[in-house]
């Protein structure tokens, strides 16, 4: 999975999932769990699958984010999208490789599954829970820094370690990773800025939870037209034997990342 927009939308506005083809983000999530009051999760999941039945949304992937495990709808989201028109889903809150186990046995061979590191527990048992083979992972600080106690703050230090450990045993485990929310939909500064981090990190990818942050992570997690260009001239030196770019060593590392570079612009597989 490539990813570098992950678009949510509430399960029970198909409204919404109509229109997310405008921005065409490379994954789109109807969401029955933080989107959905409880009263009304039965309502948005007959809702949302059976819009999904009529109409694809324009995503490259289309995922139901279902319930947790534990909770009282999770048996009937996760028998509903293993028969409805999806790619795969969403796992929250994933603390536990047999509920990754269950899922897998539940959906049809070649579904998705997508899992959320997002409480205290889940970010210490990253490894091994990334190690069991999920299709990919995301980091969800407002959940994880609220199991934990603290407060969200603009700098983000609370959710540092945590974001920095997930990326990390996603790495390990050849699991892509995709970075946490910016919930003030408003600003896209801090959008920006917040990508701009997850990127460095290592992060592939972003939530999003408006259609504007989908068109700014397509962006932001593409490599500039001048980090290409780097890239380009630092594997030709290293072709033909030059230690020196512009000024710059170029050894082995060097020629990884820049093959990292290519890879995330389309042009190549990434280097093991």
């Amino acid at each position: 999975m490539r990813v570098r927009s992950l678009l949510f939308v509430p399960a029970d506005r198909p409204d919404l999932l109509a229109k997310v083809g405008r921005v065409h983000p490379d994954a789109v999530v109807a969401d029955l769990e933080d989107a959905v009051a409880p009263a009304a999760k039965d309502a948005a999941r007959a809702t949302v699958l059976a819009a999904l039945a009529a109409e694809r949304p324009g995503a490259d992937l289309v995922l139901v984010r279902v319930n947790p495990p534990g909770t009282e709808w999770f048996a009937a989201d996760l028998e509903a999208c293993a028969a409805g028109r999806v790619d795969g889903i969403v796992l929250p809150k994933y603390e536990r490789v047999e509920d990754l186990e269950a899922v897998r046995a539940a959906l049809p061979s070649g579904a998705r599954v997508l899992v959320g590191i997002e409480s205290g527990l889940g970010v210490a048992d990253a490894r091994p829970l990334l190690a069991a083979g999920p299709d990919a992972v995301y980091f969800g600080a407002e959940d994880y820094v609220a199991d934990l106690g603290g407060r969200r703050t603009a700098a983000g230090t609370e959710a540092l370690y945590a974001r920095s450990a997930v990326v990390l045993a996603a790495r390990l485990a050849g699991v892509p990773s995709i970075d946490e929310a910016v919930v003030d939909v408003r600003d896209d500064e801090a959008f920006r800025r917040s990508a701009a981090l997850g990127r460095d990190l290592g992060y592939q990818g972003k939530i999003c939870v408006h259609p504007r942050q989908a068109e700014l992570a397509a962006a932001l997690f593409a490599p500039t037209a001048e980090e290409v260009t780097a890239a380009e001239e630092v594997l030709a030196a290293a072709a033909t034997g030059v230690a020196v770019v512009d000024g710059r060593m170029v050894d082995a590392v060097h020629v990884t990342m820049a093959r990292q570079v290519l890879s995330r612009a389309g042009r190549g597989d990434p280097p093991p």
